[in-house]
């Protein structure tokens, strides 16, 4: 094919991999807390200060102001800000190969894949983006491998009230918190919230509708529903009435996972293995990726364009998270978030006991919740603010509770200066 000189001259030009300048003034646009006012859809609240830079477990804002982070992205970022392993995963990847879609396979995600399905009871893996999409695909995978072997009828879904499974409007209904899923039109159906922890509930749903329950979905703690940890009596109850019935339990270890609690995932310490795991957040250690963990037997229920998704299993994400996966999966990290929890609960019930705030203490590994006792119910918001303002920044897991979640290798003076600044912040919001 003969081109023209003007064709074959754009094309030239077009092909320069030599770096092309930004648009003037693009990098240096001088940026305001009052932009996120004026641009953004106000689906948040953030902060009235910019974070710039952060490293480790501190952040320095926009006036070189340094910051303790005990919330890490909401637990995402669990090796801490800019971790040497995930620069070196990064900058190596982004030289070779970026994106290729699902039309193929690579490297880096199928050495994630091994990596996860050695560690864990699964033997088949589905990447996506967020947290949201891998319980989407979950319940999909669940209703699906019913809907196959049972029929139509057995698409019925067991959660909890005030769970959080994501944004979706699948997710954000199995989620059974109002506050997320009204205004937004019919919700699916066939989805049943019970009281978390309540076995008696648990038992009461399988005997009325037992051969209709595809699957039960569950956090193992309760991260945004007040930092509740589940019952050894009731996560095992709901493996045992799964069994018994041939439906699917889906542990949704979202915020929960990668070495949160003191374990590569939680229910390595809760007896019970489910049959489908979603694991996003600390997953990539602040880098989008998530992941659907579940048997051989449950993945058949999927064939080629029954699901999909563009950027699940991306060769950047995969390979940074495969080198998260790598320093967080040692006895070392795991050990030492074990640790790390005795130093945390330890500083807290000294500052409750100079200063009586909380009714109660709670949590596993680097995943905690204060709750605020009677007379500051409903303040948590105001101590999270007031923290920031102290120079620390942390979480709230609804009105009433604190949530304190750091790097998984946060170190002892970063903690003991985090539960310092905390206490002058509690100081200020609950005088």
């Amino acid at each position: 094919m003969t081109l023209s000189q003007a064709a074959q001259a754009a094309i030239a030009a077009s092909q320069r991999r030599d770096a092309v300048a930004p648009a003037a003034g693009a990098a240096t646009l001088p940026v305001t807390r009052a932009m996120f006012d004026e641009l953004m859809v106000p689906c948040y609240a953030p902060a009235g200060f910019i974070p710039v830079r952060g490293e480790g477990s501190r952040i320095w804002d926009q006036q070189g102001r340094m910051y303790i982070d005990f919330a890490s992205g909401v637990a995402v970022s669990s090796l801490g800000h800019c971790h040497p392993a995930m620069i070196r995963a990064l900058e190596e990847q982004a030289r070779t190969l970026w994106h290729v879609s699902n039309w193929f396979t690579n490297e880096p995600a199928l050495r994630l894949a091994r990596r996860l399905t050695d560690a864990t009871f699964a033997e088949r893996v589905f990447f996506c983006n967020s947290g949201a999409e891998a319980n989407e695909a979950a319940l999909k995978l669940a209703r699906r491998y019913a809907h196959d072997r049972s029929g139509p009828q057995r698409a019925r879904i067991v959660s909890a009230l005030n769970a959080f499974h994501g944004r979706t409007l699948f997710t954000v209904t199995a989620g059974g918190q109002a506050k997320y899923s009204s205004g937004f039109g019919p919700p699916p159906e066939g989805i049943t919230h019970l009281r978390y922890n309540d076995v008696e509930a648990l038992e009461a749903e399988f005997a009325a509708h037992g051969d209709e329950i595809c699957a039960v979905i569950l956090e193992p703690m309760q991260g945004e529903g007040g930092m509740t940890p589940g019952t050894p009596a009731y996560l095992q109850a709901a493996r045992r009435l799964c069994t018994a019935h041939g439906a699917l339990l889906v542990l949704d270890e979202i915020q929960s996972g990668m070495g949160r609690t003191g374990a590569l995932y939680s229910y390595m310490q809760k007896g019970i293995v489910p049959d489908i795991l979603t694991s996003a957040k600390g997953l990539g250690g602040g880098f989008p990726i998530a992941a659907m963990l579940t048997t051989a037997e449950a993945a058949s229920a999927f064939s080629v364009g029954v699901h999909g998704t563009t950027y699940g299993g991306n060769p950047l994400a995969c390979a940074v998270a495969g080198a998260v996966f790598d320093v967080v999966n040692t006895t070392e990290v795991l050990d030492g978030v074990r640790a790390r929890h005795a130093l945390f609960m330890e500083g807290l019930r000294a500052i409750n006991a100079r200063r009586p705030v909380f009714a109660d203490l709670r949590g596993e590994g680097v995943w905690l919740g204060c709750e605020l006792a009677e007379p500051w119910r409903g303040r948590a918001p105001a101590v999270m603010k007031a923290a920031g303002e102290s120079g620390l920044l942390v979480l709230v897991a609804g009105p009433d509770v604190l949530r304190i979640a750091p790097s998984l290798v946060i170190s002892l003076d970063e903690i003991l200066e985090g539960l310092a600044r905390l206490e002058t912040a509690l100081a200020r919001a609950l005088a």
